[in-house]
């Protein structure tokens, strides 16, 4: 066994200090800036309630980086409302302490990961964590709707920053005292959530925490909910007043059978004009959405400035939907497309190969996972492909397409140099039936011609293959060079 490092002398005069925490609240006035931190720290980890309450109030920096010390101390609840009731004795008072500068409490885990080492001791010091990220949106402060009026001398507001996830279950105890606070001091302490996350919770509840937070704060916003079309319109407004979101994910929305066409445009309608106040957003996913067809142009026509991602997955899509994507001027310069999962069988290639070629110069990262895209319609792709100098990453498994197109692909593909990652579909000729039973004989033949080709020309020699889903198992063979069977495969 090791012998374990003795206690730092600044750890032995806060355990020391810690001790008569009524010394200790009578010494903060005097303590020095830099031994906050460390004092806070170890009153957090020994729950020293009374001495975090009162270090809250005489917080000699603008930022309190709480959440970083949660993450690594689980919080108990005495203690965590010790904190926040620290930041509301603060508010309610006229005079404020004479070192008081806290402008941020931040409740985020993986922010300022940081702080805590660097003033304990474990790690250099850095001068700039006096000022310690002061909220990583320090937006302007501004007076909160439905707020009293303030009068001429004032104090700023104090804003929680928080990353939010909605979903149903036992409500976080800590979070709901939290709310409670922010309710209370409406106007001096404002709920700011740069992340939130929507899973299955009753429209009401979301209501009710969604009125409680600064809106135009979040800029990442996933809604992962097996909603009706009817209930994401009722969520629309609080989306339109995300000025500042830069990711949008919706997941999972459905339409009622026999839904009323006028309805349903009508819930369409309430959701694509939010999108016009949407001016930051740059990264858009749309997975499982019953709705989209047909209705894909209302969407883009919204959009105000280019994306750089644009992912659309297990959805349904008409080929004049495909036309509004090859016409639209915010998809121009798109590092990232993914269209895993959308049926393209029956469709023209031609809108996607416009649409390619008009992101050539910064596509990145395409995915064209289980599109049903055929020999021909690839082919038509290929011109386009060979364009897009920045493309890094190619996927295109799940489509049925032939040994001999594979090997144009890498003809045309062959003067990309930043093109690293490829996940190929095994090729028609590699199935025995029409059932998908893999050939494991003609898959080794047929990717070490592949890998054979790539090396002639002069590109990476990895190469992996995907075969098709089992049927049974919906699990998929990989091979690279040796095959990762599925389990049925594997049984049998």
């Amino acid at each position: 066994m090791g012998i374990q490092a003795p206690p730092q002398l600044l750890e032995l005069a806060g355990r020391s200090l810690l001790r008569d925490e009524a010394l200790a609240i009578t010494a903060l006035e005097e303590l020095p800036a830099e031994l906050f931190p460390p004092l806070f720290s170890m009153a957090f980890a020994g729950m020293r309630s009374q001495a975090l309450k009162a270090m809250v109030q005489a917080w000699p920096f603008p930022c309190l980086p709480l959440g970083a010390l949660m993450k690594e101390h689980k919080p108990h609840l005495e203690t965590f409302q010790a904190a926040i009731d620290g930041l509301d004795v603060l508010l309610a008072q006229e005079v404020r302490p004479r070192r008081w500068k806290l402008q941020v409490l931040d409740l985020r885990r993986d922010a300022h990961q940081d702080f805590w080492t660097v003033w304990s001791g474990t790690r250099p010091r850095v001068c700039s964590l006096l000022e310690p990220e002061a909220a990583q949106p320090v937006r302007k402060r501004r007076r909160v709707e439905g707020a009293r009026a303030w009068p001429e001398q004032t104090w700023a507001p104090v804003e929680v920053l928080i990353d939010l996830c909605l979903k149903e279950g036992i409500p976080d105890a800590s979070l709901s005292y939290l709310l409670k606070k922010v309710k209370q001091r409406r106007g001096s302490l404002l709920l700011c959530c740069q992340k939130l996350r929507v899973f299955a919770v009753p429209m009401q509840n979301i209501r009710k925490i969604l009125k409680l937070v600064q809106l135009d704060s979040v800029q990442d916003l996933e809604v992962n909910c097996t909603w009706k079309l009817a209930t994401l319109g009722r969520f629309a407004p609080y989306l339109g007043q995300m000025v500042n979101l830069r990711r949008l994910l919706l997941s999972h929305i459905h339409m009622t059978p026999h839904a009323i066409p006028s309805k349903e445009k009508h819930c369409v309608g309430q959701l694509t004009a939010q999108f016009t106040s949407l001016q930051h957003l740059q990264e858009l996913y749309l997975d499982s959405i019953s709705f989209l067809e047909g209705h894909l142009g209302h969407v883009l026509r919204c959009l105000k400035n280019p994306l750089e991602t644009l992912s659309i997955t297990n959805c349904m899509i008409s080929e004049s939907d495909l036309m509004h994507l090859s016409q639209c001027p915010s998809l121009s310069q798109l590092k990232d497309l993914g269209l895993s999962g959308v049926n393209l069988t029956s469709v023209s290639s031609e809108p996607l190969r416009v649409l390619i070629e008009k992101a050539s110069a910064t596509l990145q990262d395409l995915d064209l996972d289980e599109c049903g895209i055929m020999d021909s319609q690839f082919s038509a792709l290929l011109p386009a492909l060979s364009h897009c100098s920045q493309l890094t990453t190619f996927s295109f498994c799940g489509n049925p397409i032939s040994m001999a197109v594979l090997e144009s692909l890498l003809h045309h593909t062959v003067g990309l140099s930043k093109l690293s990652h490829v996940l190929y579909p095994a090729p028609l000729e590699s199935y025995e039936d029409v059932h998908g039973t893999l050939h494991l004989g003609r898959l080794a033949h047929l990717h070490a011609r592949l890998k054979q080709m790539l090396q002639e020309l002069g590109q990476p020699s990895v190469v992996w293959f995907s075969a098709n889903p089992c049927p049974h198992c919906g699990d998929r063979t990989f091979y690279n060079p040796e095959p990762i069977l599925c389990p049925c495969y594997m049984a049998a």
